[in-house]
């Protein structure tokens, strides 16, 4: 069961590709950001909501970040590294920890939304150094290690209509792999 204090100090790390590719690969639907920020902060204290992401150079990644802004999230842009075999990369796991610690003696609350077990080692110190984690991800995707070392794991599968946003992602842009895509409004 969740516990919750209204005076606890919140921070949220969203580590956008993998909520992305979970949500694509498993209901065919983007993320409703806004739904899941207010989610993870549950009426506390917000002292920081950060998003980290590649820049794709993509129709439609502006307006996706302008509404992670709109949200209340600040993100972190990192520029794709594309490879000479043609692999593209934009990997934000050792910046999103660095932030996570950096920012931590000003939290009582780490909520981190990923299901990515590479973040394990980060549980486990802020466990040690007395702060509660609070994990939020798909459970089907996410890591069982990381599910069991979290204070708190909050599965998104349990309320998909609340935390995807209403129509499927193109048949187009659902095939492409490891980019983030949005469909342009129109």
């Amino acid at each position: 069961m969740r516990i919750i204090h209204k005076n606890q100090r919140v921070g949220v790390f969203l580590d956008i590709q993998n909520l992305y590719h979970s949500a694509k690969n498993l209901y065919s639907k983007r993320v409703n950001f806004k739904n899941l920020l207010l989610a993870a902060v549950s009426n506390r204290l917000l002292i920081r909501a950060l998003a980290y992401t590649a820049r794709a150079d993509e129709p439609g990644e502006e307006s996706f970040f302008e509404a992670l802004e709109r949200a209340g999230i600040e993100i972190r842009i990192k520029e794709l590294q594309v490879y000479p075999d043609g692999t593209k990369k934009g990997d934000w796991d050792v910046g999103l920890a660095v932030d996570v610690i950096n920012l931590a003696p000003s939290l009582d609350v780490i909520v981190l939304i990923s299901g990515d077990g590479d973040f394990l080692p980060l549980v486990n110190y802020l466990r040690a150094t007395g702060k509660k984690v609070e994990v939020m991800a798909f459970g089907r995707t996410t890591s069982t290690k990381l599910k069991e070392a979290a204070d708190e794991f909050i599965d998104l599968d349990d309320k998909p209509d609340f935390y995807l946003l209403k129509g499927e992602i193109s048949r187009v842009i659902s095939r492409i792999p490891k980019i983030i895509r949005i469909k342009k409004k129109k």
